[in-house]
């Protein structure tokens, strides 16, 4: 970091509390998280792919009012997941903004805008995966055969992911995530802040979905609604993203979801009877 750079960051006094303001956000959005999944309401966040027969079941009564009901449903369920699996990601990008403006009086807004904005991208990737889902209960009920061997949407869930996992794009948008002070001093001129501050939460999370939407539709193959698997997935997306090891991390995860993909293939396979 050069001396210039430091200058210009200076000590925001957005530093001791951006921490437990981050922290709370999200603790907020976990706990939501767990307290709907486990409500009645549970099945509108627990899109499992794999049960066609079961996301079949939910999406029939899908007329009018209900389908909109429904919808929105998903989508805040979306922002509340998201929120809480890809915020914490977002962390070291987010504080060097709050270094860069916290002697601003707006620093607060200009970092909600930054915020939105990351959010905003990681809504419409929900919105494509619902619009996915919306596809494959349409096959299923046009294909006996795939409404019974939901399975082997997991398996080519898996297959995919860990093929991306050493695709050249998974590692040019790492690269972006993970250089938090160049990805900001880049885009930040201060000229229209407010803009400026969306467009670099908007930038951020494009790159950030770039490098994170396989493993991500790797919970609809588990079951959104599934804190264990949020947990787990959100880990290993955000030591990818910001640890010094999780370059090397990527390619070992890579090889064991495309060792699962084919172990899920050959046990449903061997399973089913002769013909």
């Amino acid at each position: 970091m050069s001396a210039a750079i430091e200058h210009r960051l200076g000590v925001s006094p957005y530093r001791s509390v951006f921490l437990p303001i981050m922290t709370g956000i999200v603790a907020i959005a976990w706990t939501a998280m767990a307290a709907w999944s486990a409500s009645p309401y549970g099945r509108y966040v627990n899109h499992d792919w794999t049960d066609l027969g079961l996301v079949t079941r939910l999406c029939a009564p899908m007329r009018g009012g209900d389908a909109l009901l429904q919808a929105l449903l998903y989508l805040v369920g979306w922002v509340l997941m998201t929120t809480a699996m890809m915020l914490p990601s977002a962390a070291p990008l987010l504080r060097v903004f709050s270094r860069l403006v916290g002697s601003r009086a707006d620093a607060g807004r200009l970092l909600a805008f930054a915020v939105a904005g990351y959010l905003l991208v990681w809504l419409g990737f929900g919105v494509a995966a619902h619009l996915l889902s919306i596809a494959l209960v349409f096959l299923a009920q046009h294909s006996l055969w795939l409404t019974f061997n939901g399975w082997t949407i997991g398996a080519s869930l898996l297959f995919v992911a860990g093929l991306f996992q050493f695709s050249r794009l998974k590692y040019v948008c790492l690269d972006a995530c993970g250089a938090p002070l160049g990805f900001v001093v880049a885009r930040w001129r201060g000229r229209r802040p407010g803009l400026e501050s969306f467009r670099l939460g908007v930038d951020h999370g494009m790159f950030c979905v770039g490098c994170c939407w396989a493993l991500m539709l790797l919970l609809f193959a588990l079951g959104t609604g599934s804190i264990g698997w949020m947990v787990a997935l959100g880990g290993a997306m955000a030591f990818e993203k910001n640890s010094a090891w999780g370059r090397r991390f990527s390619k070992p995860l890579g090889g064991a979801l495309v060792a699962g993909a084919g172990a899920i293939a050959v046990f449903n396979l061997a399973a089913q009877p002769f013909t």
